[in-house]
């Protein structure tokens, strides 16, 4: 497009003087017949500076008011991936906790089975030792009886015992 400066108006033919606030260059002609004649043709043209003026804002307004729609659907497309994001991570570390509890449950029962298996051998292990500890004084008790019926026997004989004590037997 061409820059606001080189605007000619269709009309007049005549260019058009810049839209910044800049100078315009002096005019060279003395004529009075011509600057009336560009007096008149002016108020067209200063109508078509201001209508040019007023399209070139309103499509900076339509193309700013786009942009703030463009950039606002930029980020509500973030926000969603940001919280699907989000929830997928979520819904990962709950499935993870899930499997940590449930292997940790399997661990807890399974060190409960081998808790009872070892009470459960202790026990038995317990009950053989009651089993020899009686089987022992048993024993003992049958060796006491024999040895109290084989002192008697002596006693009644009045023979020596042939075994033991050696040394504390006098001849």
């Amino acid at each position: 497009m061409a820059a606001p400066e080189e605007v000619v108006s269709r009309k007049s033919g005549v260019a058009e003087p810049p839209l910044s606030g800049q100078a315009t260059p002096p005019r060279q002609d003395h004529d009075f017949t011509k600057v009336a004649e560009s007096d008149a043709a002016r108020q067209p043209l200063d109508r078509d500076i201001a209508m040019a003026k007023l399209e070139h804002e309103k499509k900076l307004s339509f193309i700013k008011a786009w942009e703030e729609r463009e950039k606002s659907k930029v980020e509500n497309k973030a926000q969603k991936r940001q919280s699907k994001v989000s929830s997928w991570e979520n819904s990962k570390k709950a499935s993870l906790e899930a499997q940590l509890k449930k292997i940790q449950e399997q661990l807890e029962r399974k060190k409960a089975e081998y808790a009872e298996k070892m009470k459960n051998k202790a026990a038995q292990i317990h009950k053989h030792a009651e089993e020899k500890r009686a089987t022992v004084e048993a024993r003992k008790g049958e060796e006491l009886l024999k040895a109290s019926e084989m002192a008697a026997k002596y006693r009644a004989t009045g023979q020596i015992p042939k075994s033991g004590f050696g040394c504390f037997r006098d001849y």
